[in-house]
Order: C-alpha cells, then structure tokens, then sequence
C-alpha cells in the first residue's frame, strides 16, 4: 500500500482511480501469484472476513516500508498458517505444530543479521507450543512473535483452543468452556509481559478500521525493534474467524470488540525503555567454532575425500541400547562433516535407556542427501543377533554385513551380502572396556569400505575423546577390529589378532 497516498486520500473526500488502485495494490512482499492451486493463483486459500488476510498484509506493508523483505525469514507452522511460504516472497521456513519459537531461535543465532518471524496462532502457540514460546521469550531471543488469536482450532474442525471464552460451544466442548472442567482462557500476553526480557508486548484487534491501524503500528514497531537488536517482541492479534464462528464476517469483526477484548483486554503490556543489561546476549559464534573445526582442530582433519573410492555410503547400526550403537552413528557422522562429505544421521530407538532396541542410519556423500531413510543400506552393523535377523535381508547383493559375533546363527540363511563375523565384544572386553565394542566394529567397516583411513579415525579420537584411559583402548579398537577383518576366514571363528589370544 502506497502510505503517502492513502494519507492523502483520507485527507480528501475524494480521490482519483489511481489513488484508489494504489491503496489496493498487494505489497511487493507478496509473490505475484499464488501457486497453491493452479485455478486460483490471485486469492489465499484464507476463508472471506478471516483475519489471517489482515494481518498478512500489515506485515507485509511493514516489511516493504522498512526495507527489510531480502533479510526476513517467515516461520510457519501447522494450522491456518501452515502457507505463509505461498504468499510471502521472503525466506521461509515451514516447521511442525507449536515449533515455531523454537526454529525461530536457531534460525536467529545462526544468522543475527537477518529479521526472523514467528507467525502462530492461539491452537499452535498456546497449546503445543507454550513451552516453546514462554522459553524463547525468557531468553530475549531477538525474534518477532505475531500471534493470532481467534479462541479456536480453525483449520481442524473448530475444537477449543486454551484461548476459547468461557461458555463458548466448540466440537470438544459441546456444553460450553467450563471453568471446572476445561479451565479457563489463557492470556498469553499477559503472562509473557511477567518475564524479564520481553521488550516489547502489546494486544491488538482486527475489529474495525481505527484497531486495524493501531494493530499496523504495533506490527511495524514490533519489526522495528528486532532490527534494531533490541530483543523479544511479542504482538497478539485478537482476529475473526467467520467459518468456525458460524457467522457473517462483519458479525465476525463486532463479536471480536464486544465479546474477546472483554475477556482479552486491548493493551501495551511490555515497552521497554532502557536497553537489557549488557552481556545478557546470548554469545554468537561460527559453525566452525560451534562443531569444533576451527584452526585449533585442524590436526584432526581426516584424508581429502577425493582419495576413496565411494561416491556416497548408507550404513545401518543396529543393536541394543548400551552398546553404542547411536554414537558409533554420531561419529561416523562427525568424521564426514570434517570430511567436507554430505551427511545425516537418523536415530531410531525405544524409551528403554539399556537393552531396548536402537539402530541409527548414517548416509556420508559426496552430493546432497536426498532423505536420510533408506530400505537397503550398503553396510550392516549388527551389534546382536535380533538386529542381524531384523535387518541383513535389507542389505543388497553388492552390500557388506559386519556381525558382532563369531560364526552366523546355525540356522540364519547364508546372506548374497558379503558377511564377516567379528568378535567385537569378546575383542573389546580383552581390551578392558565392553563399551568400546563400538569402536572395534568401527575400525572392521574401515578397513572393510576404506571410507576413511585408520589413522585418520584415530586422530579424529584423539580430538574428540579427553578420557586418557579410555582413548588408549579406542586407539586399540580400531586397529584390532581391522586386524580381525584381515585375519577373518569366511564365515568360521575369526582368528584373533595379536595381542588377543
């Protein structure tokens, strides 16, 4: 909207076509079309009088006013404005129901320079997601919080929300909101307005004209302050939903003043004046500072990646929990980071700390990863035998299974994987710690897929692990699971290596 213009035109009864048209116009923060739906690329998917729209474009204009539409970075949720990405031409980033405050944290400290919006409303911020928002809010992350609050699940059918008014009917409340029963509204500015490091917090409305200005405001200062670093800015929208309502949407827009801002008074609750104390920032640091690769680490660089022969490596490390199965993932992982590789880790496992199942998948490439799932790994780590018979018939032909074990089961089917059997725990309990069978499996897919080199392995231990003892034992692993691979002769017993018998 053309803001010189519109003031004009309020200034004057009258005005011109072009006038109005500039009033009119979509900001250019929005995309040109809309590609949701291929027949309807010139309107939301937003149902007629809900506030969404609204509250959309004073964002927008603000953005455009400041200037900041190339540096903003759009969070969007699950619920009605799960497709803030199919509007706004900003980075966008889409995350899962009531996350938003806390991918709105990492996005922020990873680029302080950028202008991060976390847009939410009341099922998403309120419910699911109030220990992500009441946190963030405490810590004075430098973020911009817009929550619309119309007291129900919109998207979903209409259920309470924890902002529905006391007596109001929702599809699980069919008796209205009891106070005995389903508690009472939660006022969230108030009680973000209670926390230290909040700055900035105010309710607005989208009930008429004269509050759907003051909302304007409160939006663009909102946005004002976190580029100006002065930290948290929390604006809730108090807004219309006709649909779930059941009513017309100017009904809609009176119900708003005469029934929610009773309950939810309009206010500033938080500006804050005088700047947070200083060094209460939380400290910024590089990527490379925060994974530990920096020049102080660069003995621990591994060989360049050019000098093996994979082009990418999908490996599944199966056992039970206390064997080191995840952290066997984690650094073989960390080993590729360090690598310049492409790399994910997926961890599966159940809520029991020791003898649950777990298995993690590790992926390491030379190009993007496209998923971290996979339905045929190229190696096996098979810490048990429940893991060996739940997932070698996943391996290919072309594949490798590494088995903590001497021979296979008696009755196991021989596998058209290549399969070598090493004692890992017998290995690693001579070496004087069981936990370090990990480790010893580790140095056997070394050897065995040359991914990374020994030595290479062994200086990334010698960087990552402090305990003196228990690095020397690790240091052994890896030479006495490759030398168990080399002394293998097929499927029988393995010869132990020396310094083993």
């Amino acid at each position: 909207m053309a803001t010189d213009v519109l003031d004009e035109v309020k200034n004057n009864e009258t005005g011109s076509a072009e006038d109005y048209a500039a009033i009119r116009s979509k900001s250019s923060v929005f995309y040109p079309v809309f590609e949701r739906k291929s027949d309807l690329k010139h309107q939301t998917h937003y149902c007629p009088g809900c506030g969404h729209g609204v509250a959309h474009k004073l964002i927008a204009e603000a953005l455009e006013d400041l200037g900041l539409q190339d540096k903003t970075i759009f969070v969007s949720p699950v619920g009605c404005s799960v497709f803030g990405y199919y509007y706004f031409d900003v980075g966008n980033v889409q995350v899962a129901h009531g996350r938003a405050p806390a991918a709105a944290t990492g996005l922020k400290r990873a680029c302080p320079d950028k202008i991060v919006i976390s847009y939410q409303g009341d099922g998403d911020l309120a419910a699911i997601g109030t220990a992500e928002i009441v946190h963030a809010a405490n810590r004075g992350e430098n973020i911009s919080v817009f929550f619309l609050n119309n007291g129900i699940y919109g998207m979903t059918g209409g259920q309470m929300a924890p902002t529905t008014l006391v007596g109001e009917k929702s599809t699980t409340s069919p008796f209205g909101r009891r106070p005995g029963n389903e508690g009472f509204p939660i006022h969230m500015a108030e009680m973000l307005s209670t926390l230290q490091a909040p700055v900035y917090v105010e309710r607005v409305a989208l009930g008429d004209n004269k509050n759907i200005m003051r909302a304007r405001r409160a939006v663009r200062k909102a946005l004002e302050l976190q580029r100006d670093g002065a930290g948290f800015t929390f604006v809730e929208i108090l807004s219309p939903c006709p649909t779930i309502w059941g009513k017309d949407p100017i009904a809609a827009r009176k119900w708003v003043l005469e029934k929610m801002a009773p309950e939810f008074p309009l206010n500033v609750f938080r500006d804050r004046k005088e700047p947070l104390p200083a060094g209460s920032a939380p400290p910024q640091k590089s990527i490379a500072e925060v994974l530990g690769i920096g020049e102080s680490n660069r003995e621990a660089k591994l060989e360049p990646a050019q000098k093996r022969p994979f082009h990418n490596l999908t490996i599944n490390i199966a056992g039970f929990g206390g064997q080191g199965v995840l952290l066997l993932g984690q650094l073989l992982a960390e080993m590729g980071t360090e690598d310049n590789l492409e790399v994910s880790w997926l961890p599966s496992y159940g809520p029991e700390m020791r003898s649950g199942s777990a298995h993690c998948i590790v992926a390491l490439s030379r190009e993007r990863i496209g998923s971290p799932l996979t339905s045929s790994p190229d190696v096996l780590i098979a810490m048990n035998e429940i893991s060996l018979r739940k997932f070698a018939s996943q391996v290919p032909a072309s594949g490798l299974i590494l088995y903590n074990g001497r021979t296979l089961p008696t009755d196991f089917p021989t596998p058209e994987a290549q399969v070598c059997c090493i004692p890992a725990s017998e290995i690693a309990d001579r070496l004087g710690s069981a936990k370090a069978a990990n480790i010893v499996m580790m140095g056997a897919m070394l050897e065995e897929t040359g991914c990374f080199e020994p030595a290479a392995a062994a200086r990334f231990l010698k960087a990552k692990v402090k305990n003196p003892a228990l690095l020397q034992i690790d240091l052994q692993a890896i030479v006495a699971g490759s030398d168990a691979v080399d002394h293998q002769g097929g499927l029988g017993p393995v010869s132990q290596p020396d310094g083993f018998a």
